[in-house]
């Protein structure tokens, strides 16, 4: 790729239609890491993913994925070039069983083997699925959903993951289950993996790199585990303490 990151954003301002949301933002994805994005409700975390897939309007700014700029590609065509989005809500189709939301998921891949092999390594890695390929997605447990839903973009054969508030509405028994499912998948695939997460300390635990967001602007960024020992991450989370410079940790 002749670069360390896989994905990169430079001076993006994004929104919807006349709402401005996302400020002069410079986002970096590392190649086979895990980016954690975190803060609080409201401040662009969501429409960052989106504008990154295509979902929500670039005022300006660049979007390059493996060094090819994306920015006029339509969501389905970032797709083949193997982007996966993971979205908070809607992300399974609930009539449809557990088999179906796997094989209907693989709409880029015209390989019955290769869809065959991605499904067993779905049911490798969730085997819970594997048990309930019959039944309705609907009737899935809000964890098991969770799995379905990181399964789906997998059968998609994705170069790079983002997850948007996996852990959203659940209990916290679920909360954990969720995150060792996806730690699990990050150590098994390789893959680089961004997660937007509310739930800053439980995602930053197994982080590699990370972003805290304000307003639609990076308060933050560099180490995850530097962020989860920083003495005010709690104080910033909360927005109590203005943080005025970016503290960015360049190799």
């Amino acid at each position: 790729m002749g670069s360390k990151y896989i994905l990169e954003t430079k001076g993006l301002n994004v929104g919807y239609g006349p709402i401005h949301v996302i400020y002069d933002l410079d986002f970096r994805v590392p190649d086979g890491e895990v980016t954690i994005v975190v803060g609080p409700n409201g401040v662009g975390k969501t429409t960052l993913l989106k504008a990154i897939m295509g979902l929500a309007t670039v005022y300006s700014g660049d979007i390059t994925f493996e060094g090819q700029k994306i920015n006029e590609m339509p969501a389905y065509e970032r797709t083949k070039l193997g982007l996966g989005y993971m979205p908070q809500v809607g992300n399974i189709f609930s009539r449809l069983s557990v088999a179906e939301n796997l094989r209907m998921a693989a709409y880029t891949v015209n390989d019955s083997d290769m869809i065959k092999d991605k499904m067993e390594f779905v049911f490798n890695l969730f085997p819970v699925l594997k048990d309930f390929m019959p039944r309705a997605a609907g009737t899935l447990s809000g964890g098991e959903r969770q799995m379905l839903a990181e399964g789906m973009v997998l059968m998609r054969d994705p170069k790079m993951m983002m997850v948007d508030e996996p852990t959203a509405g659940l209990m916290p028994k679920l909360v954990t289950d969720v995150m060792k499912q996806l730690k699990d998948m990050a150590d098994e695939t390789g893959l680089p993996i961004v997660l937007v997460e509310q739930r800053a300390r439980r995602a930053l635990e197994f982080g590699d790199y990370a972003y805290m967001m304000r307003g639609g602007r990076f308060t933050f960024e560099g180490n995850a585990q530097e962020l989860l020992n920083h003495p005010q991450l709690e104080a910033m989370y909360l927005g109590a303490v203005e943080v005025r410079e970016l503290k960015t940790i360049r190799e």
